[in-house]
Order: structure tokens, then sequence, then C-alpha cells
């Protein structure tokens, strides 16, 4: 029997740890029984070590780099808390590992949790809980601080060499090819004795992204990484297809984040964050050192993939591309995609989020032969706190099928005619989708007829556009939309789909300065009358290549192709599929240097969708005409700063 949440209270739990050491006898005896690393009984970790006794410690990991400059290699603090009784018994466990720059300035998860200490300096509060449930079970958890951020040395080099490094050392000081200290300056080696190296990496955001990228070292002892809301490639973060969707650079996000001794060192870092990150959207020697998408192969950790496909702030092509990639090096892979926005499943889906990772870390961390290898791959939100599964993803069947253009239609025969908009910087994609149903200026719509069978798309697309700008300059924007009416998580309001409440739930064992229970949350749903479901934003002087941006020439046609965003989403019957393109996607988008009209060639332009049963599974009706009456307004303004706040929301 699996004890999930020690929900009933700190007395059950002291209960059951008290009889479980009086079953079990001394240490010395345990150590001969059939008691295992992580108290396994019926193919599950039980919580059965003391968290109260569990000792916390931190040790400073030797970098090897010397980032600040201050001529001596920089220390990275990791902050651990293990339980005391395998040691004693001379048992050795595994780590799960989450690296952060957020333990100081910012906080983790929904009630932005940061690290304390005691008198002494020792680790008091754990943030999140991955140490109040886990370290019951028989797993350390370490907490690291990135190179630059609260009690480390070193610069923050925003998902560079600096904080994979400071993030990697930790796993090769876990498994004895670096060297920790007892103290940020001298103090005396310490030696990691009681792990058996098995690593697991966790963390939503910028820790996510660093399990991503020092999974992509293909270091050893890394054993699995669970990417939540996470970066594949910097570049796709800041940049789509030559097109800014920030205006700052990552020298911000480092300002944001470093200590205040990495601020009076820190300069000549940022100064190099800041020209490398060039606001036209060219490639650089920065983004290709920021690309773990092109490292994939050297993956050799399992990988369970979080992701909210309505994340308007780490985009969704950063989760599909890198699961693309990983396709190819037959690593277990593992998948959820929610409705959310940037959301941790913690909030979103909690009981079953804890029983799935408890399976996976005890799987692949402890080699528990729990089947979870041989579960569905995929699990997806179909509608608020409504999940299906599917046994791979994209979902089996899953074909490639181009579509093309006519004037107000998304079709399977041949394209025709043109169709042109004016660029309309103020306005973006609620705005489009709402009018879908009449002309306006600052947009083409493409659409089928009244689908008289399901639709479901699964896995990333494209599109080729053939255009025309009016002027030197030219964005370009497509977004799928599934024009009808549902039910779908408020992804833009403050929770991003999510609503907090008063009432709190636990997960493990507390102490007085670490609790295990956290403020509930419930699905924030409304009503809408069209659900945009995937997006694609590019600059037209990027139509040749990345590296160099071209100035187009007023009148002259070209061609450009540019991904669409991964979904997995089912259009149903008496639904219409719509692709929208236009210019600048306020909010999302940047916009260009001029305000163009663009004219598309209809007949050399189409989209390629990942649909299950391929184009035949395209059945429709008529098509309504271009000028009926318009879908319904979403119903919602975006919250004050959803936007405007790359550096807040970023967490």
């Amino acid at each position: 029997m699996t004890i999930r949440s020690y929900r009933a209270t700190a007395v059950v739990t002291t209960i059951l740890v008290t009889l479980t050491m009086a079953l079990l006898g001394s240490p010395t005896a345990r150590a001969s029984s059939a008691v295992q690393p992580g108290t396994v009984r019926s193919g599950v970790s039980q919580p059965l070590y003391s968290y109260a006794n569990a000792i916390r410690e931190t040790v400073w990991v030797d970098t090897g780099l010397d980032g600040d400059g201050d001529g001596r290699t920089d220390r990275v603090a990791a902050d651990i808390i293990r339980p005391s009784e395998p040691a004693a018994a001379g048992l050795k466990i595994p780590v799960i590992m989450d690296a952060s720059p957020y333990y100081s300035c910012c906080g983790r998860g929904n009630e932005s949790q940061v690290k304390t200490y005691d008198a002494q300096g020792k680790p008091n509060q754990f943030p999140l809980f991955y140490d109040n449930y886990f370290v019951p079970r028989g797993y350390a958890v370490v907490l690291v601080d990135l190179a630059g951020t609260n009690r480390s040395d070193g610069c923050v080099d925003v998902g560079g060499p600096s904080d994979v490094t400071s993030a990697k050392a930790v796993v090769d000081w876990l498994n004895g090819r670096a060297t920790g200290y007892s103290a940020r300056t001298g103090g005396s080696a310490v030696t990691p004795t009681w792990t058996n190296g098995s690593v697991g990496m966790i963390g939503k955001s910028w820790d996510g992204t660093i399990a991503n990228g020092v999974a992509a070292t293909g270091v050893q002892g890394l054993k699995t990484i669970v990417p939540i809301s996470s970066i594949s490639s910097w570049y796709d973060y800041y940049r789509s297809d030559g097109a800014p969707l920030y205006d700052g650079t990552p020298a911000d996000l480092a300002s944001y984040v470093e200590s205040s001794t990495a601020a009076s060192h820190c300069s000549a870092v940022q100064k190099q964050l800041a020209a490398g990150s060039p606001s036209n959207g060219n490639w650089s020697s920065l983004w290709q050192q920021r690309d773990y998408v092109a490292s994939a192969a050297n993956v050799h950790a399992s990988v369970f993939v979080v992701h909210g496909m309505e994340d308007l702030n780490v985009r969704d092509i950063n989760f599909s591309q890198w699961w693309t990639a990983l396709a190819q090096t037959g690593v277990d892979r593992k998948i959820w995609l929610s409705q959310t926005g940037h959301v941790d499943p913690f909030d979103y889906r909690r009981g079953a989020w804890v029983d799935t990772l408890h399976s996976w870390f005890d799987h692949y961390l402890l080699g528990v032969d729990n089947g979870i290898q041989n579960a569905p791959v995929a699990d997806i939100e179909r509608a608020p706190d409504q999940w299906t599964t599917s046994a791979t993803w994209p979902a089996p069947g899953t074909v490639s099928s181009t579509l093309n253009l006519k004037p107000g239609a998304l079709t399977t025969a041949a394209g025709s005619g043109t169709a042109s908009f004016t660029d309309k910087p103020s306005v973006g994609e609620d705005t489009w989708a709402a009018e879908a149903g009449s002309t306006t200026s600052e947009k083409t719509v493409f659409s089928t007829g009244t689908l008289t069978g399901d639709l479901r798309m699964s896995g990333q697309g494209s599109i080729t556009l053939s255009v025309k700008s009016s002027t030197k300059s030219a964005h370009l924007s497509a977004v799928l939309v599934d024009l009808g009416a549902a039910t779908i998580r408020n992804y833009e309001g403050a929770g991003e789909g999510i609503t907090t409440l008063t009432t709190r739930s636990c997960w493990g064992d507390s102490t007085a300065g670490d609790s295990a229970c956290f403020l509930d949350t419930a699905a924030d749903t409304e009503q809408v009358g069209y659900t945009i479901f995937s997006r694609g934003w590019a600059d037209l002087g990027h139509y040749a290549s990345l590296n160099t941006a071209s100035t187009i020439a007023p009148g002259k046609s070209y061609s450009i192709t540019f991904n669409l965003a991964g979904t997995d989403h089912v259009v149903p019957a008496g639904h219409r599929l719509a692709l929208i393109v236009a210019g600048t996607d306020n909010g999302l988008l940047n916009p260009a240097s001029t305000t163009p009209t663009v004219t598309v060639d209809l007949a050399h332009s189409s989209v390629s969708l990942p649909l299950v049963g391929g184009a035949g599974s395209l059945q429709q009706g008529a098509r309504p005409a271009a000028t009926a009456q318009s879908t319904a307004v979403r119903g919602l303004t975006p919250a004050p700063g959803f936007f405007s706040s790359q550096l807040e929301d970023f967490r």
C-alpha cells in the first residue's frame, strides 16, 4: 500500500516511523535484512525514514570555472537533505536534484518559497514538496544554487556554460568526479559516501531548462530528468525564426537573479550576453551554446516532459522540438500536456502528479520494476481536469498532411488566388480569432467547412508562405484556431489556468521550519467561442537563413517556411478548423521596423499539419461564407502585465 500524502496528521507519521523502526530493529539489523534503499515494499518505496531526523547540510562544489574573475575557481552551493538511517545501515541512496537561480531572489512554486537557514547557516526550508515527500522514502534531495545566485560563486550566463557546468559539477561530485568542500572558501573536502551516484534532475522553467542542458552533456550518473515548462533552445525563448518575442536580452534575466556579490563582479558577462543576442534576430554563437536540441544525441537519461499547451512564456516549440530530437536517441520518454499556461502540474493535477512522479523516480532511480516504462506515453488534458492517454506521442496514426489555401478556405484541393492583410501591431490573435468570421484588413482567415467528424492534431506542424511585402520588412504570424464553443482553462488569467484556494493539503512530513502542506488549487475555467491551440511567428527577412537578416525588396516575392508549435488538440465535429495569417501578434511578437501590407500567393502557400489518420480524417460539410456572423468573443482581458513582464513570468 502506498501512503501517498500523510494527509492525516504528523502524529500518524510519527506512529508509522516508530512502529517501523521497532519492527526493523537496530540499524545494524536493518543492514542485514531485506530492507532496500528507499524502503521498497510491494514495488513501492514507503515513507519509513524520519524526516525530522534527516541530515541537513551544505556542500560547496568546485566547478573548475572562474566566471567572476576573482582568481579562484567558483564553488556552487548544494543544499542537501537526506535520511540519516541509510548511512547508519551502510546503505547508499539516490538523489533528486533541482538546480535553480531562484532560491533567494524569487522563490519556487505557487507560494514563491525560498531557501531559509538556521543561525549556524544550515539549510532549514527546502522549497517545494520533493524533500517532504521523498526523503522519508529513502531519497536525498539536493537543491543547487546556480553560479552567481544565492550562496554560489561565479556569474549567471542564462543557460550557457556557467549555468550548465555549475549543475553538472554537482552530478560529478555525487559520482566522485569533482571536489566538494565544507565551506564557500577554504574548508575541508567532503565526499558523498552516502549516495549511489544515481541522480534525477527536476524543475520548472529555468530549473528544468538546466536539467535539459545537463542531460545534453551526456554526464554519467544522471539517470532521468523531468523538465517542466522548460526551454530546449534559448533562441526559441527570445526569438522565433528571426522575429523578436521580447524586448529584453539574456543580460536582463541575469541581473534579475544574480546575487549582490555577482552584481559587482559580472558586468563583463552581462555585456557578452547583450552583445551575443542581436535584436535583428540573427543566429549567433551565444544561441548555439544554448541550443540543447543540437546535442540531444548525447542524452542517456530518461526524460519526462511536462508542458502547458497554452504556455505563452516558454512557447510550446520548446517542448515539441526537444521531444522530436530525443526520439532519435532511443531513451525512455513520457509526456504530460495540459491546457494551462506556465504552471507546475502540482498545481493542476496534484494527486496524479505525485503518484506518477513517485513511480517514475522509483523506477529510474531505485530500479523498481513497477511497469511505468510500459504505461501509455502521453497524458493529455482535453478539457479542464479531463485527461486522456495515448500509447505514443505523437499519437498512433499521425501523418504529416498538407492542406492548401484558397481565399477563405483551408482545403485538400489545390491552392489558388491571393489574399492580403495590412499589419496592425495594436491587435493580436484574440482579436483575429474573435473576428474570424468577418473580413478585416489586419488578417486573412482560411477555414474548413463545419466538420462532420472529430479532427485530431498530434505533434508539430509547419507553414510555407509565398508573400510580397509593400515595405522593406515584415513579421508574420500564423495561428491555428478551433472555431466553436468550448469550456477551457483561462490560461490568460492571473493564474494561467488555475485558481489558488485557501485550504491546504499535505504531501509528506513537516518540521517547524519546512511544512509539507501547500495551498490547494482548482481549475480556472471560461466559456469561449474559439480556442487558439498552435502558433508560429517569423521575420520575412530571415526567409533564407537565420544567420543573416536580409532587407526585403518591396513588391518582390519571397518564400518562407517556419514551424508551428507542438500541440495535441481535437477539433470536434460541428466546429471548424481555421488558419489565421497576419502580421504582428500583439503581446506575443514585437513589430517590424515598418508597417507593411502583405500579399500571399495562395497557390504556392500551404500548411503541414500532424493529423491523426492523415488528410483523409478531414471530414467536412459546407464552408460558411466569409461574411458569416463572427464567433463569440473569448470574453476575457489578459491580466494586467500578463505579457509585459518577461522577468516576472519566467519563473
